[in-house]
């Protein structure tokens, strides 16, 4: 019997009274609720009732049920979903989308259930979290940024890893003081009954020191620890790119000093003076552009200096 339900032509729809007629039928025929299942999913596949609904329907048509239509149900129609009600939280919404379901269910006299049902079944929205961004930046600012990283995708297109090869970044950064030793670290080995060894939380100390790290693709080039309570300005800056970055490049990279450095810091009000700038002039390397309000795009910012801390 199982060639009774043909597979239906792609037009065709399977309504919810034609499943229990065909459920009734097979029942005549002596199938039982697996048989019936297995017949409807080979047809229907994804769209067949499931294998409780059809024992259900068995278990009605053996027990003498005829009639194969839904009985009417008791309670309110369900209106919570309609356009009336859809366009109230819409127009709720569209002065402030921060707007809680007790506030939208108070101003549309709907319940918090109907809102948040509407919210989430209807207009597939759902409530999500602000993210913390440097600044908020206008188009004419975040032009600037795409000019930026269009010219350095250009410019590696054209110099390939020779261009990534001779970059040079740097920055300044806090850096404090912590228990250096790790959770991993601190495991033991121990009986299975044994409790686990016990360890006080890690705390960050009061001790905090300035770090400015230069880098390049091949790793850090100098570390150079500001002794406590100077002032980074642009005299210091400069006397460290003199003193402590190119002899660290000389030992440390020193092909780099022919190749040609390319250097790229920040636009920090220390780094942009003219006493830096005209070093850095005078040493020949090529200061690559940042565009304002981005630290984002600094490699020091998003690379080097979460991982280290």
């Amino acid at each position: 019997m199982a060639g009774i339900i043909e597979s239906p032509p792609a037009h065709q729809i399977f309504l919810k009274y034609d499943i229990c007629v065909i459920i009734k039928f097979s029942v005549i025929l002596g199938k039982d609720a697996s048989c019936i299942h297995k017949d409807l999913v080979a047809v229907l596949e994804e769209n067949a009732p499931s294998i409780q609904t059809v024992r259900k329907w068995v278990k009605a048509v053996s027990e003498g049920r005829d009639d194969m239509e839904d009985e009417p149900r008791p309670g309110r129609p369900v209106t919570a979903c309609g356009d009336a009600n859809i366009s109230k939280v819409l127009h709720s919404l569209s002065d402030d989308r921060r707007k809680t379901c007790e506030e939208i269910s108070m101003e549309t006299s709907m319940s918090r259930t109907s809102v948040l049902r509407v919210l989430t079944n209807k207009l597939n929205n759902n409530k999500k979290f602000s993210k913390w961004v440097p600044h908020l930046l206008t188009g004419e600012q975040k032009e600037p940024r795409v000019n930026f990283s269009r010219n350095f995708l250009q410019r590696f297109q054209t110099e390939k890893n020779d261009f990534l090869g001779r970059i040079i970044k740097g920055d300044e950064t806090w850096v404090y003081s912590w228990d250096p030793e790790t959770k991993r670290q601190s495991a033991e080995w121990r009986d299975f009954d044994e409790p686990r060894p016990e360890k006080v939380r890690r705390k960050q100390r009061a001790l905090k020191v300035m770090h400015m790290i230069f880098f390049d693709m091949n790793g850090v080039i100098l570390r150079w620890p500001v002794p406590i309570g100077t002032t980074i300005n642009a005299q210091y800056y400069k006397k460290v790119l003199q003193d402590k970055l190119r002899p660290a490049i000389r030992n440390k990279r020193p092909w780099l000093l022919e190749s040609g450095i390319l250097f790229h810091h920040d636009n920090a009000p220390v780094h942009t003076a003219r006493a830096v700038t005209d070093v850095l002039a005078g040493y020949k390397w090529e200061l690559l552009e940042h565009p304002r309000y981005s630290p984002d795009l600094a490699p020091c910012d998003f690379h080097l200096f979460p991982k280290m801390k």
